[in-house]
């Protein structure tokens, strides 16, 4: 495959796209595209990398928590807040710190186990009111970033140089695993080499779903390490669970459409599928992300810095029924959350109810790499030693945070979820990129513009 490199145009690249624990995630900027098939796994020198763009000197604050139990682990990356209540959570107490970053303390939820959070979802203005002049800066902030999403289009979203790994569906799930590990990846477009077609996109979802398969039929180990990507619908099938994602968009779509589509898939992320045009054949261009879309707003649209109403008063993220753990869960009990709740975290609790930790559906990876699925019988606690020492830690804020700062959190750092606290540090619930997107694109307006933004199906 060739390299897609994106015209720069006159947006600026939004770049560090990543998911999770690994560094980068489906379409990291990297001298070189990787296409593996039928087991084969080869890197192939592409065009000069892109990562001298979007950095720049700020502040550090604070330190974030650490892979494990939380803590911070020498040479951790520095956390930058760009408000008091957006930082890092560990599971111990950090060294004193002056200032804001006082107290970059662990938020407190509702007891161990699984259970609504305390409070309800923030409401929004009853029909009839009078709009302030608040509500009407953060239409106006809605109206431009939506304005800015229809006259761009993926191409902008990629990066100059970019690597892009893709599976061919005849590759066994045990290399494809071992390729996602080596290559710090969370998902990889497949590709059925007899159709010459776009097969779908493999995440960690499906990884998941041949954990669950062989805590089902343990006696089936030497068999799955010869599935077949192809044959992961079987597996599906057995379990009950929904197939591969399908989901893609041409890349000279609107983003917005991509955006709208992807809200619509459970992946929160959406493979781009052009054709070429003397074969008349599909090619995989690359992946998009939520975060890479955020990011790129944030980055080019300077109305979000007008999105000033407090969460409390937006109809953004989820509030009840939030489930939980402790570090002496078992982990496939946190697995089993994971896909009856068709959700990708769950926060991880103390005796007391202070907030740990996170564990994310990316760690499931980390355990069951080199075919091990005896890590499965760990404890959280002990599955999460083994995340890398570089994991950034987790996010909070509080309904009295905004969206303007919470993207600017995003412009400077990874973030894919904040967890919700109140001033007294109790959890109050959990904003995803999926809530955020879902409101930048779905909110209504008050206008005729509402007409073409009715909530995709999530």
């Amino acid at each position: 495959m060739d390299e897609i490199n994106a015209d720069p145009a006159s947006v600026t690249k939004a770049e560090n796209d990543g998911e999770g624990t690994p560094q980068t995630a489906d379409e990291a900027p990297a001298a070189g595209k990787s296409h593996a098939r039928g087991g084969d796994h080869h890197d192939v020198s592409a065009g000069p990398s892109a990562s001298g763009h979007g950095h720049e000197a700020v502040a550090h604050v604070g330190v974030t928590g650490a892979g494990s139990a939380g803590a911070v682990p020498t040479g951790a990356p520095h956390f930058v807040a760009p408000s008091y209540y957006l930082r890092p959570v560990s599971s111990r107490a950090a060294p004193s710190v002056s200032g804001a970053a006082a107290a970059a303390g662990s938020a407190s939820g509702p007891g161990p186990g699984s259970g609504p959070a305390s409070g309800s979802r923030p409401g929004t203005r009853q029909a009839g009111q009078m709009s302030s002049p608040l509500d009407r800066e953060q239409i106006e902030g809605l109206r431009a970033i939506r304005a800015f999403l229809k006259v761009r289009t993926s191409y902008d979203v990629l990066p100059l140089s970019y690597r892009l790994i893709v599976f061919d569906t005849s590759l066994l799930v045990k290399k494809s695993l071992n390729i996602i590990t080596q290559q710090q990846i969370v998902s990889a477009p497949l590709w059925d080499s007899r159709t010459s077609t776009f097969a779908g996109l493999l995440t960690t979802s499906d990884y998941i779903n041949v954990v669950q398969y062989y805590w089902q039929n343990p006696d089936a180990l030497a068999q799955i390490d010869q599935f077949k990507l192809n044959s992961l619908r079987d597996i599906e099938r057995a379990i009950g669970a929904a197939p591969i994602e399908s989901v893609y968009i041409n890349p000279h779509k609107p983003l917005y459409e991509a955006c709208r589509r992807m809200l619509e898939s459970r992946a929160r992320r959406i493979p781009l599928v052009d054709v070429d045009d003397e074969t008349g054949r599909q090619m995989v261009v690359s992946v998009v992300t939520q975060y890479r879309i955020l990011k790129f707003v944030s980055v080019n649209v300077k109305e979000t810095q007008s999105l000033k109403k407090p969460l409390r008063d937006l109809n953004v993220g989820t509030y009840t029924n939030v489930a939980t753990a402790t570090m002496d869960t078992p982990v496939m009990d946190v697995i089993h959350q994971l896909v009856k709740l068709s959700i990708s975290s769950v926060p991880i609790l103390d005796k007391d109810g202070t907030v740990l930790n996170v564990f994310e559906a990316v760690d499931v990876i980390a355990l069951i790499k080199g075919g091990d699925y005896d890590n499965l019988n760990l404890s959280v606690g002990k599955a999460l030693e083994k995340r890398s020492e570089d994991f950034p830690g987790i996010y909070t804020c509080t309904l009295n945070d905004r969206l303007d700062t919470i993207f600017d959190t995003i412009r400077k750092s990874r973030v894919h979820r904040l967890v919700v606290i109140d001033e007294a540090n109790q959890l109050k619930g959990l904003l995803s990129l999926s809530d955020i997107l879902d409101y930048t694109l779905n909110s209504p307006l008050g206008d005729a513009d509402e007409k073409d933004t009715g909530r995709a199906v999530r």
